[in-house]
């Protein structure tokens, strides 16, 4: 059996879709499976590096607003769904799975009536290629339980095995090691997702004095292109900086604490692992972000906080007294891990493999 997965673009595409792929493998060994996606996207890295074949058809970005690429969309459209026929023709897919994004629409218009079609949507808000995938199929897989998508069955979000399987406390010396931080300090973990998140770097490092003076120590991932300027005297507890981690279960298992956005695939994440969040939604888009914490926070998981009422002076207020309270982490703890199912995964590969049967 072969399987073209497409999706990508950032981590809250390309991850589910790996963590598809090799949950499909597992199930049957025999399936052979082959990943979609475009030249400017994270998965023309992480896709070679998890051992699958990438297929590349031109990207179709659609315009939030109306301007001169609004007219150039059809043509474009029509380039890519013609470059997805000829690799579909190629690869000679049994089913063909979309996870949404640029890769997706082309997928979808040159699947339809030829290829059985699988649809997942990671987000608690569906984006327009899954409005129109879901019209050609009634294989719809959703992140969240009321997600508005037809055809819609509630799976949850595919993660990797390494971050599902995570048990945290009894990695957490080893994590803090890796990391050169304290292994006895209280740890506040800063992610803005694959591409960073300036107001998450700037107000995080801008309140590191109070952080540093409540004893708190930080794992701070700024993203490829972002910057945290923070200055420490001797003796106090460690501020890390990095551009990108690549083993995120150790980063989760190092922290007591997360301040992040609220893509799909941060929130499912750390919130099967049982990690405590202040979840800062991304302003922009269709609010997506903001729907998708909202099931954790009402569960007393994680707090929410918009964009721009993250100021140093709210994390220096409110972080430290948090981060610092073993009681207050337990409880939110355990709402998280109890509200998100880990096996997605295995529950989205047998839909895809009933739909190619």
């Amino acid at each position: 059996m072969r399987v073209l997965l497409a999706g990508g673009g950032t981590a809250g595409h390309t991850s589910p879709l790996l963590a598809t792929a090799d949950a499909l493998r597992r199930l049957d060994e025999s399936v052979e499976v082959t990943a979609l996606g475009t030249p400017r996207g994270l998965e023309g890295r992480v896709v070679p590096e998890a051992g699958y074949p990438l297929e590349m058809i031109p990207p179709v970005p659609l315009p939030r607003r109306p301007n001169a690429d609004l007219a150039r969309v059809p043509a474009r459209l029509r380039g890519a769904v013609k470059a997805a026929r000829e690799v579909i023709e190629r690869v000679r897919p049994d089913v063909v799975v979309g996870f949404g994004g640029y890769v997706s629409v082309p997928a979808y218009l040159a699947a339809r009536k030829r290829v059985p079609l699988v649809v997942h949507e990671g987000n608690a808000l569906p984006g327009i290629a899954n409005k129109l995938g879901a019209r050609f199929t009634t294989h719809v897989a959703t992140s969240f339980p009321e997600t508005p998508l037809r055809h819609a069955t509630y799976t949850g979000l595919p993660i990797r095995r390494i971050i599902s399987t995570l048990d945290r406390p009894a990695m957490r010396d080893e994590a803090r090691r890796t990391f050169g931080l304290d292994p006895d300090r209280p740890t506040l973990m800063v992610t803005g997702g694959s591409q960073g998140a300036r107001r998450l770097n700037q107000s995080v490092s801008g309140a590191h004095e109070a952080l540093l003076a409540a004893g708190v120590q930080v794992l701070h991932v700024v993203g490829p292109n972002g910057e945290a300027s923070v200055a420490r005297e001797a003796g106090q507890p460690p501020y890390v900086v990095l551009p990108y981690v690549d083993r995120m279960d150790l980063a989760y298992a190092a922290a007591d604490l997360v301040v992040c956005r609220a893509g799909a695939n941060t929130v499912t994440e750390v919130s099967a692992v049982g990690l405590p969040a202040v979840f800062v939604p991304l302003p922009i888009g269709n609010g997506e972000q903001d729907l998708n914490a909202r099931p954790v926070v009402d569960a007393g998981g994680g707090l929410l906080v918009q964009d721009a009422a993250l100021t140093p002076e709210w994390v220096a207020a409110t972080v430290p007294g948090l981060v610092t309270d073993p009681a207050r982490l337990a409880e939110m703890s355990a709402a998280a891990a109890d509200l998100i199912p880990r096996d997605a995964d295995e529950k989205l590969a047998r839909m895809v493999l009933g739909a190619a049967r």
